[in-house]
């Protein structure tokens, strides 16, 4: 284990009973002092733009497999870049172990196959029970004033947030979902070669109406002061759904693949809550 605050790290080691090691990814020396111990790393400090580099860096200097838990469509542009020096050091260096973007991934790749003349993609979650943790309310907040993102024929493109909302059937129920810049616009590209991709999120009309009006705040949003100010009142709020609800939450995604003569396939996958399946599935992923 290790992070930046011993105290919540002597605490997670007396639980779980590894040992840990206090390290900060701005100490590029700790950094590859800690990586020559270990095969693997799962990465879960985000926001990753700010530390995903770094520990991947390290990582191609002491030969450990990379992974972490974004899902910020930046970082998986950015390490995609990577590919040729991951493959010389014999590294994998794979972001994205964690909900975003397995099973959105998953359910694309499975539109492809269903559907492999497909040329757009739209993909959807919603979560029941939610909350969200300080690493993704933080993470939200560095997006704040930049809108949302599409691919459109292979590249990515902007779009004002809150221009796009969908109203959608996920099975057990339909949402109003709103277009955001979620990492599948980078990630299901790659893993299927359909050139326009568009990824929704369930939302209340409160948090659709603040989307539209954020388009003419978009200045003030910018702001490092302003992004400072939200992310240190996040900090002193709960830290993320509680065991409570991880344990009965579920969250749900919906894939709609089309192709150019108007055929359109449509796939949903039930899972569970989104914080308790990036548990399992980056260490599955690191094993």
């Amino acid at each position: 284990l290790a992070g930046r605050n011993r105290d919540k790290l002597q605490l997670q080691s007396h639980e779980t009973g590894y040992p840990f090691e206090v390290t900060d990814t701005k100490d590029p020396v700790a950094l590859k002092n800690l990586l020559s111990k270990g095969k693997v790393v799962i990465h879960c400090g985000g926001p990753f733009h700010f530390t995903a580099k770094a520990m991947v860096d390290a990582c191609l200097e002491t030969q450990t497999h990379y992974t972490d838990i974004t899902g910020e469509h930046q970082v998986f542009e950015m390490l995609a870049g990577y590919d040729e020096r991951g493959k010389q050091a014999g590294i994998t260096i794979l972001p994205g172990a964690g909900f975003d973007v397995v099973p959105t991934d998953c359910l694309a790749v499975y539109l492809k196959h269903r559907l492999p003349s497909a040329t757009r993609l739209q993909l959807a979650f919603a979560m029941s029970k939610g909350g969200l943790s300080h690493g993704t309310a933080k993470t939200s907040i560095e997006g704040l004033g930049y809108g949302s993102l599409i691919r459109r024929d292979g590249n990515l493109v902007p779009v004002p947030l809150g221009k796009q909302v969908l109203t959608i059937d996920f099975g057990a129920f339909k949402r109003k979902a709103l277009n955001i810049p979620w990492g599948d616009i980078s990630t299901a590209w790659r893993s299927t070669g359909i050139p326009n991709i568009e990824v929704y999120m369930a939302a209340p009309d409160r948090l659709i109406t603040i989307a539209k009006m954020s388009q003419y705040l978009s200045w003030l949003l910018r702001q490092r002061w302003l992004k400072n100010f939200l992310k240190r009142r996040v900090s002193a709020g709960p830290s993320g759904p509680d065991e409570e609800r991880r344990r009965s939450g579920k969250s749900y995604v919906w894939g709609k693949a089309i192709d150019e003569q108007g055929k359109t396939c449509i796939s949903r996958l039930e899972a569970i809550s989104a914080y308790s399946l990036t548990a399992k599935t980056s260490v599955l992923i690191a094993k």
